[in-house]
């Protein structure tokens, strides 16, 4: 129904001319998809093709269609199949999913193709990574976290070393997106690479942006160290986990490690898991540049009387920072906001998610 609501409403002002209705329903699409608003985002869409040429509308039924089946519709089968243990079907699919991807939507001399879901990514990436004048074209789904998918049924079905350069490509068309990041760092726990799941796991804390992301970043690095033999340190970066997001699996890992010791384990001083840090280059604590573009869009989003995105942007910021300043002026617009609840991962049995947490098998 409201769906049906924006619709009147776009196509009530519409004129004759094509440009100008193009111009604003792309406008209205910015508009909604900044709000959140996905039905209107939809409308606004659903306009747009409408009103396109019949030429431009089979264009668009190519890139965004594989058989009959729009691509998010294919991911959403794909996911299906997966949560019913399928995964011979499933692989079929994603691989076609996946070559779909890679060869519609290929960067091109003037451009390149982007997955980013948000202000926040746009912001960040333009800060991080947009090195040349390549216009950035958005992609009309998530590839990033469809080839992530692909990727996850690589490993379950026993092609691990497949499954890297495909994360790899996922992480091209959205490098702030941490989940291929902490699969791929999976994908090194079991082929025992301990380099690269270091590797892997710096990278991400330079775009990590929750609690809950950081502190798995440290904990990765735990394991590794673990596996390594350096339990000292490894504790250090275990606990520095634990003071960003606690997760049960943590205890069991600082246990594995007094037993290998033989000895109860030391709790680190503050000092002691900076000094570890420092040892392995790992900064402690979420990155500038994450903690800056949130910071910002919290201001412009004020200065706009955006209110809702206001206390997303304040959110995230505080949650990284915990700045007794910005608590308060989230609780000025939100007096019953919870405080420092960091995001949770998503626990849908649907989401495939490769994970190893406890040295079993170690190889020393």
């Amino acid at each position: 129904m409201a769906e049906n609501k924006i619709l009147e409403e776009l196509r009530s002002k519409l004129t004759d001319s094509l440009e100008e209705n193009n111009k604003f329903l792309r406008g209205e699409a910015e508009r909604f998809a900044e709000a959140g608003n996905r039905e209107g985002v939809d409308a606004a869409t659903q306009l747009l093709i409408e009103i396109m040429p019949q030429a431009q509308k089979e264009e668009i039924q190519r890139l965004t269609h594989v058989d009959g089946m729009r691509l998010d519709e294919m991911h959403d089968k794909i996911m299906k199949l997966v949560s019913e243990k399928n995964l011979t079907e499933a692989k079929s699919l994603a691989e076609r999913l996946y070559k779909k991807i890679i060869i519609d939507y290929s960067d091109g001399e003037k451009s390149k193709f982007v997955s980013l879901k948000n202000p926040f990514e746009d912001n960040l990436y333009q800060l991080k990574y947009k090195k040349d004048d390549k216009i950035l074209n958005r992609t009309p789904f998530d590839f990033a976290a469809y080839i992530t998918t692909y990727a996850y049924i690589l490993v379950e079905t026993g092609s691990p070393l497949d499954a890297i350069p495909a994360l790899e490509k996922a992480m091209e068309y959205n490098p702030l997106d941490c989940t291929p990041r902490f699969e791929l760092a999976e994908i090194y726990k079991l082929l025992n690479n301990r380099r690269m799941l270091i590797e892997t796991s710096r990278a991400t804390l330079e775009v990590a942006s929750s609690p809950v992301a950081i502190a798995r970043c440290y904990a990765n690095i735990g394991y590794a160290l673990t596996d390594m033999g350096e339990y000292d340190d490894a504790v250090a970066f275990l606990s520095a986990s634990i003071i960003f997001a606690p997760h049960p699996a943590i205890p069991f890992e600082l246990r594995n490690i007094a037993e290998r010791k033989g000895s109860p384990i030391k709790q680190p001083t503050q000092e002691d898991i900076n000094a570890a840090m420092e040892k392995y280059k790992i900064p402690y604590g979420p990155n500038e540049d994450v903690v800056s573009v949130a910071a910002q869009l919290s201001a412009n989003y004020l200065m706009d009387k955006d209110i809702p995105n206001a206390l997303k942007a304040l959110k995230m910021t505080y949650n990284l920072t915990r700045d007794e300043e910005i608590k308060k002026i989230i609780l000025k617009y939100e007096p019953d906001a919870p405080m420092a609840v960091p995001a949770p991962e998503d626990k849908s049995e649907a989401k495939p998610n490769i994970i190893q947490t406890v040295n079993d098998t170690p190889e020393n």
